[in-house]
Order: C-alpha cells, then structure tokens, then sequence
C-alpha cells in the first residue's frame, strides 16, 4: 500500500481503524457479515475473499455517510468463522 510506504509504522497504525466483524452462513450457502459498531452496517459474498473486499468497502461508505471518512484512512476487517 502506497500510503504505508510513506510513513513510519506507527504514524501509520493511528491512521487504520480496526472493526470486530461478525460472520454468520445463511441457509442459502452466502455468507453474511454484520460490524456490531457501526448499525445498520452488513454485507453477504458466497466466498469469504468476497466478504472481506465487501465489508471494507461497506465500512467506508458507511465512514464516508457518518462524514467520518477523513479521519479514518484505511479500514481493516478481521475474519472470525464460528460454526
């Protein structure tokens, strides 16, 4: 990432906000992901490479809706899989 390149590790880690990412199966087979800490925000993939590109993108648009976007300059979802 371009933007990591360009500052020191920490100066970076203050810029990323993680979110806890809730990841259930549907009866369907898709695979449905809620962010407790943002309401309202979900997504569903039917693979979990898919999930992760979407969650991040529904996560900034979320920020960017909440007029958030520009403290938040990259967002890091973190996968946990119970069955």
């Amino acid at each position: 990432m371009r933007l990591r390149a360009s500052l020191k590790p920490r100066a970076y880690r203050a810029l990323v906000k993680r979110f806890s990412v809730v990841v259930e199966r549907d009866e369907d087979g898709y695979y449905v992901a809620s962010v407790p800490e943002l309401p309202g925000c979900y997504t569903q993939a039917r693979t979990l490479g898919e999930l992760a590109e979407r969650v991040r993108e529904a996560v900034e648009l979320y920020l960017e809706a909440e007029g958030r976007a520009g403290k938040v300059k990259a967002v890091d979802a973190r996968f946990v899989e119970v069955a």
